[in-house]
């Protein structure tokens, strides 16, 4: 276990505690609980890299910490009528099949490397749902935030089909098509 993988492991720790906050608590103590994790996001990767303690561990499980969290805020957002249910059912079947073709270019032992859109995707998120959290009631903080969400949700979706692309054309590359 090194720190990049313990940053990973907290992301997933805060996911039920955001859940719990949210609900319970107040939102704009989830929001912190959002931050501090979306944080743990881009801190984790930037270490494992600078200091080559780029893990098995790490590999597996950034992303999908990456993927709960956005799950669990926009489901609780959806819940709470602050975003569309659409969205979230966009985003969720996304991520199933971001994670099914993940797992089968893993049996195939195929690596596609984090696209430029993905990473855009992930900081107009981090920005839209930090807009559209209940923290304020600035009419136009909530409109960018809305924009900026459909906008994180088509770059996400353009990730989907470049990284469909690339697993594809890397496959016909190493005849394992």
């Amino acid at each position: 276990m090194n720190l990049p993988n313990i940053l990973t492991a907290l992301r997933i720790a805060m996911i039920p505690v955001f859940l719990l906050t949210y609900e319970r608590v107040a939102p704009a103590v989830s929001l912190l609980i959002f931050l501090g994790a979306s944080l743990t996001d881009c801190l984790d990767g930037y270490l494992a890299r600078k200091w080559n303690q780029v893990t098995a561990f790490g590999k597996l499980f950034d992303p999908l910490a990456d993927k709960l969290l956005l799950l669990s805020v926009l489901f609780c957002f959806a819940k709470s009528g602050l975003v569309p249910w659409w969205v979230m059912a966009v985003m969720g079947v996304k991520e199933i099949l971001m994670m099914t073709g993940s797992m089968w270019m893993l049996a195939k032992k195929v690596v596609v490397s984090a696209n430029q859109l993905g990473k855009a995707a992930t900081v107009l998120f981090i920005m839209a749902l930090t807009f559209l959290f209940p923290w304020h009631s600035v009419a136009w903080l909530t409109t960018l935030g809305t924009w900026l969400l459909y906008g994180a949700v088509g770059l996400s979706v353009s990730a989907l089909f470049v990284y469909a692309f690339g697993a594809l054309t890397r496959l016909k590359e190493i005849g394992r098509a």
